[in-house]
């Protein structure tokens, strides 16, 4: 039996969250823990900008029928929910700016007052070899956050991996990185265009 509130909350959220293309038609993913070896999670191919109560699933630490339906990313969230004990929410996003950063950067250093303050230097984890990344991610995403002591994982031309005790605080830190990815973004175009025009 699906939780009915934390189901509406991540309904709520994943509606934001594909508003502000944070999320996309098919990829991301968002779960909430429900008890120790229980957690909600979106469907696989769940369309975000439109969630209804049928396109979650409750899974168990256990596998069953359930993760067949559930979305690629369960494995994920799981060892995250099971070695992380403050994990309360997971979300998988692909901000635009921050994943094109992460192309070419190895870390983001926001310049801004808020992304300075809440968020600090976030190191890019480069994932190595495409092909193999989903046998391998499972673990080492939980581990890194474990190793580097990090709520927010940036993954080289992947996404963002967070977690947090509160739904709200969670959305909120992946919109403050991305909008100081975009601040020196466009403070380093600007920079670039002086920079020609004084050439």
């Amino acid at each position: 039996m699906l939780e009915k509130h934390l189901v509406n909350e991540l309904k709520n959220v994943s509606l934001s969250m594909f508003r502000k293309d944070f999320i996309g038609i098919f990829h991301g993913s968002l779960s909430a823990k429900v008890e120790d070896n229980v957690f909600v999670i979106n469907k696989s191919n769940s369309i975000f900008d439109g969630l209804d109560d049928n396109d979650f699933v409750e899974l168990y630490t256990k596998k069953d029928y359930r993760w067949n339906q559930a979305s690629l990313d369960s494995d994920i969230h799981l060892h995250i929910y099971n070695n992380i004990s403050e994990a309360k929410y997971i979300c998988y996003t692909m901000p635009p700016f921050t994943t094109a950063y992460s192309l070419m950067n190895n870390k983001i250093t926001p310049k801004d007052y808020f992304g300075s303050t809440i968020i600090g230097e976030k190191e890019v984890y480069n994932l190595g070899d495409f092909e193999t990344w989903y046998n391998r991610a499972y673990i080492e995403i939980f581990t890194h956050m474990k190793k580097t002591d990090t709520n927010i994982m940036i993954i080289k031309g992947y996404g963002v991996y967070a977690y947090s005790r509160d739904l709200n605080d969670l959305v909120k830190k992946i919109a403050i990185l991305e909008n100081s990815v975009k601040l020196l973004h466009f403070s380093k175009n600007d920079e670039n265009r002086r920079n020609f025009s004084l050439s």
